[in-house]
This record gives structure tokens, sequence and C-alpha cells, in this order.
């Protein structure tokens, strides 16, 4: 049976500590770290915040579902308000491409620390001059070595497919999963983004069964084909009967991760109807 988590990436205005205190209390048996500004932004995070995290873990009982090692805000002093994925593991500039390799390997090294069967990351878009097959190229090869690091830790790597993106669609993160081949590598499939992109939700689960880390969730209005805003479920178009009924059929017993970072000013409202509108699955 799915077990459901929240991002603390809706709670950008809290500490983390915060945001796991009131996550737990919304009744999550999972919670997802931001591994990013202002939470846990790997550079600063150290073995005390680590062990301080550890420790409201404990008193409140909940366990992480994932590290969310999408984006790292934190690299820049003045990145834009909207999340982005820069710097990517497909960049050609060595220096910034090796940086995320090893941002990377901290967020495995959280996971591994807090017990987190997996870490999610994106592969980035390619910036001009990098044609695609290059930036393919870069994937596959930070990718070995992130693998290598994650299998030496316990720890599974999701590639979050998004649009726009290189790995923007079901299609390509399974063919990159096949491509691979390390057991290591899975899928952070988030329902929202494979509707966006045109497909069936319940349909991009069962095509990606054996092979799914983690799952987000969140509505869209318009659902499939809608436009690209994380809502809370039941404010969006999506048949979330027939995701859950998806995950029954595959066998997917995993953590289901709410992530609204689109509501920073009402995260406990977020998490709270989000919890009412989809326990009836579980």
């Amino acid at each position: 049976m799915v077990s459901l988590a929240f991002s603390t990436n809706a709670y950008t205005d809290y500490s983390l500590l915060e945001a796991v205190e009131r996550i737990a209390g919304h009744g999550y048996a999972g919670v997802e770290i931001l591994g990013d500004e202002p939470h846990a932004y790997f550079p600063s995070f150290d073995e005390q915040e680590i062990d301080r995290l550890a420790t409201a873990l404990a008193d409140v009982d909940v366990a992480v579902a994932n590290v969310n090692a999408n984006t790292a805000m934190g690299y820049y002093d003045d990145a834009p308000p909207t999340p982005f994925f820069e710097p990517s593991v497909i960049r050609a500039d060595d220096s910034a491409r090796r940086w995320r390799i090893e941002y990377t390997k901290r967020a495995i090294d959280l996971a591994a620390a807090t017990g987190a069967p997996a870490i999610s990351l994106t592969s980035g878009q390619p910036v001009p001059g990098t044609e695609p097959a290059e930036a393919e190229r870069l994937l596959h090869e930070s990718l070995r070595e992130i693998l290598e690091y994650a299998d030496e830790k316990g720890v599974d790597v999701g590639i979050e497919y998004e649009p726009d993106l290189l790995v923007g669609e079901t299609d390509d993160v399974l063919e990159l999963v096949e491509a691979v081949g390390h057991d290591r590598l899975g899928v952070n499939l988030d329902v929202g983004h494979a509707a966006v992109s045109g497909e069936d939700v319940h349909t991009a689960i069962r095509r990606a069964a054996g092979h799914i880390t983690g799952v987000h969730l969140e509505d869209i209005v318009g659902g499939r084909g809608g436009t690209h805003y994380h809502r809370i479920p039941g404010e969006g178009d999506l048949d979330f009967r027939a995701i859950f009924d998806a995950f029954d059929d595959v066998g997917y017993d995993g953590y289901a991760t709410l992530e609204l970072y689109t509501y920073p000013d009402e995260p406990d409202r977020a998490a709270r109807e989000s919890f009412e509108a989809l326990a009836r699955y579980l």
C-alpha cells in the first residue's frame, strides 16, 4: 500500500525542523526533504544539522520519503523566484558539472544518514551551445559516477522528468534507465509532469512499473495536456482514483509525496486538505 508524504518545499517560510513537525502533525507517514535553501543546502548542512534533523524525525515518528535534489538555488546569489535546475549534470562547463555531481553525492549522504530510500534528480535542460546529443553523453557520464556512489550508500536515484528538460517525458526516462542499465537508477514519477506532457497518468505509472523510486503528487487544471502549476488535489482535474488504482496494480508500495511548493503562504492548508482528499485512496 502507498504511504503519503509531504515535501518541505512548501514550507520555505519555516525552518526544516519546523516543517518536519508541521507535516507530521497533519498525519503524513513521510516527509520529503528539500535539498536546497532554505532547508538542506548541502555546502552548509553539516553533521550537527543532520543530527538535529534525525532527532526531530524521531520525535514525531515520521520517515524521510525522499531527498529532493532537483534544484540548487543556493548556488546563486541572484537566483530567480521560480525553481530551475542549474547548474545541472549536463552542463558542458566542467567545473559547474563537477559541482553538481558532488552536490548530488551530498544528497545521497543525507538520504543514507536518514534512512531515505532514494533521492530525486532532474536531467536539466541543454543550454545554448550544448547539442542534445552532447547533453545526453554528459548525462550518462555524470550518472555513472553518481550511481557508483549511490550503490555504495544503498540509495536509489530517481530521475524526475519534466516538460522542456532533456528528459521530459516517460519515453525519455525509460529509455535512459534501460540505456544506463544500473539497478540503482529509476524514476521519480511526478503525476503532474506526466499529465502536462499529454500522457495518461495511470498509463505512465504502469509503463514505469518496477522502476519507480518515488512519486510526486499534485493536481493539474486541465488534466492531460493541462497547465503546469501544482495544485492541491481536488483543485484540478486529475483522476486520483485511477492513479492510486494504478499504483496498486503495479505493486508500488513506496511513498507518494505531495509536492506543493506553489503554496508557500498556505503550506498548512495545502498539507491538511491534500491529506483529507487522498486518505480515502489508501
